[in-house]
């Protein structure tokens, strides 16, 4: 199973950091998803971010706003921002 490396951060540090299969959340357009190999992309996001951790492990964070960066199979979020 190909990976993404993703790290979320919030004001006070480090909330998740890791290798993950998948991330997704809702920006202005609605739902979407990040797999391998997704292409550059960057956004504003809100309500809610799930952390596909493998196929059938997920961590789910309630957001209000943040931003989120995906290049080169690397996934930033800012939470709070």
């Amino acid at each position: 199973m190909d990976t993404i490396s993703a790290i979320v951060r919030n004001r006070q540090g480090v909330v998740f950091e890791g290798s993950v299969f998948a991330v997704s959340s809702i920006n202005e357009i609605g739902p979407f998803d990040i797999l391998f190999n997704h292409a550059n992309f960057v956004c504003t996001i809100k309500g809610n971010l799930i952390i596909h951790q493998t196929k059938d492990k997920k961590q789910e964070i309630k957001i209000d706003t943040g931003i989120l960066s995906a290049k080169a199979n690397k996934i930033e979020v800012y939470l709070g921002v």
